[in-house]
C-alpha cells in the first residue's frame, strides 16, 4: 500500500459520501451505497444482529483510491460460505474464533466486486485494501478475515498475497442470444421440454396472473405485502427473516428501477411474489415468499419468470441465488463461487489449508457431474 494513502476504518457507511462511493461503484447493485444503507439504517445490520460495519476508506474522502464494505461478525450466520467447522477447531484450542472480519454484502451470496476501486487504482487498489484488512486484524487480535463471493480480480489479488482460495458451486443461467422463452425451450430434450410447459400451465391452472413491476411503480402497501409474505415463508421453515419490512420499503424507493418484482395474483390478491435486483447485464434472485403452497409456482415465479425477463431486456445472465440441482432440469448450469481467507493462527491456517484441498477436488467433482444433468440436447 501507499504509505502516503492513509487507511480508515468506519462504522457507518452514512460517513463516507454517497457520491464518491457511487462513482467507483457501477452499477452491481448490491455494491451502491444506497443498498448498504439500507441495511444499517433500518436496523438489519448492527452489532444486534452479528454485524457491526467497520468499513475501509483507503485515501481522502473526497477522492478515494479504494472502498470496501468491511464488517466484524459476532457470528457466522447470513454469510453463505460456512466456517462452522473452523470455528469449532478454534474454539477445541481454546481460541477466539470471533468477531472475525468480513468483506462481504451482508445476506446476499452473489458473485461480484468487493472493492470499489479508483480508474487509476486496479491491482494496486485491491492489494492496498486486502493488505490493510490483514493488518488491521492483526493489530486487533483477530482471527480471522474473509472475502465472500469475490470476483475475479479479487481472487487473483487475494492469490498474490497468499490468502487461501475457497470454491463452491451453485447455478446460473445464460442467455445465448434467445429470442423468446419457446426459442429457449427449443435446445431441451423432447422430455424435458415437455417437464417445464407442463410446470409453466399449473399456474394458470391455479388461476394465477403475474406483473412485474420496478421498485419506481410500486406502491407502499404492495412493498408491505412483499415482506409480509417473504418472512412469513421464512418463519415456516423454522427460521427468522434476516430482513424487515422497512428495508422493504427503503430499498425498494431507493434502488428504483434496479429492484424488481415479480407478483403473482389470484382473485386479485397477491398471493406470492419474488423479488430480483439487476444491473446492466445481469439478473440476480434475491427473496420470495407465498402465502400457501401453490404447485409448481415457485419455479415458475423465481426461475421461468426471471428467465424470461432476461430474454425480453437482453440480459447475458441469471444468478438465482443459493442451493438446489432442481435448477439444473430448468436449464441453469454449475458454476463456481469463491472466497479468499485469511487466518492469523499458523498451524490452523495449514489444517484448514489442507482441508480446502480436498473440498476444491469434490466440488469440481461435484460441478462436472451436474453439468451432465441439464435438460439441454447433447
Amino acid at each position: 500500500m501507499n504509505p502516503r494513502l492513509p487507511a480508515s476504518f468506519h462504522p457507518r457507511i452514512a460517513e463516507l459520501d454517497p457520491a464518491a462511493w457511487n462513482a467507483l461503484a457501477g452499477d452491481y447493485p448490491f455494491l451502491r451505497h444506497e443498498f448498504l444503507a439500507a441495511l444499517e439504517e433500518t436496523g438489519c445490520v448492527t452489532s444486534a444482529t452479528g454485524w457491526t460495519p467497520h468499513h475501509l476508506l483507503i485515501g481522502p474522502r473526497g477522492q478515494p483510491f479504494a472502498l470496501a464494505p468491511l464488517y466484524e461478525k459476532t457470528n457466522s450466520w447470513g454469510e453463505f460460505v460456512f466456517d462452522f467447522a473452523w470455528a469449532r477447531a478454534w474454539e477445541s484450542r481454546g481460541l477466539d474464533y470471533y468477531p472475525k472480519l468480513l468483506l462481504a454484502i451482508p445476506f446476499t451470496p452473489a458473485t461480484g466486486p468487493r472493492v470499489l476501486c479508483a480508474s487509476d487504482g486496479g491491482d494496486a487498489a485491491r492489494a492496498a485494501v486486502l493488505a490493510a484488512i490483514a493488518a488491521d486484524a492483526a493489530a486487533r487480535g483477530r482471527s480471522s478475515a474473509h472475502a465472500l463471493f469475490i470476483d475475479e480480480p479479487l481472487r487473483n489479488a487475494a492469490l498474490a498475497a497468499g490468502w487461501l482460495l475457497r470454491r463452491d458451486c451453485h447455478f446460473q443461467w445464460h442467455n445465448r442470444g434467445y429470442r423468446d422463452f419457446d426459442d429457449y425451450l427449443a435446445g431441451f430434450s423432447a422430455e424435458k421440454r415437455k417437464k417445464v410447459r407442463r410446470e409453466r400451465r399449473r399456474s394458470a391452472e391455479q388461476g394465477i396472473e403475474f406483473e412485474t413491476l420496478s421498485g419506481a411503480q410500486l406502491d407502499a402497501a404492495t412493498i408491505a405485502r412483499v415482506h409480509e409474505l417473504h418472512a412469513s415463508t421464512f418463519l415456516r421453515h423454522g427460521h427468522p427473516p434476516y430482513l424487515n419490512a422497512a428495508f422493504f420499503q427503503r430499498v425498494a424507493t431507493s434502488m428504483g428501477e434496479s429492484f424488481i418484482a415479480v407478483l403473482a395474483r389470484r382473485g386479485g390478491v397477491c398471493v406470492a411474489a419474488a423479488v430480483y435486483f439487476r444491473s446492466a447485464d445481469t439478473f440476480y434472485g434475491r427473496y420470495w415468499g407465498a402465502d400457501g403452497d401453490y404447485h409448481s409456482l415457485h419455479f415458475e415465479a423465481c426461475y421461468y419468470q426471471g428467465i424470461e425477463y432476461c430474454i425480453r431486456h437482453g440480459l447475458a445472465r441469471f444468478e438465482p441465488g443459493t442451493q438446489g440441482e432442481h435448477k439444473l432440469a430448468r436449464g441453469f448450469e454449475p458454476a463456481f463461487t469463491w472466497s479468499a481467507h485469511w487466518l492469523a493462527d499458523a498451524s490452523l491456517r495449514a489444517a484448514v489449508a489442507r482441508y480446502l484441498e480436498r473440498e476444491a477436488e469434490a466440488v469440481t467433482e461435484y460441478a462436472d457431474v451436474a453439468a451432465r444433468h441439464t435438460p439441454f440436447r447433447h
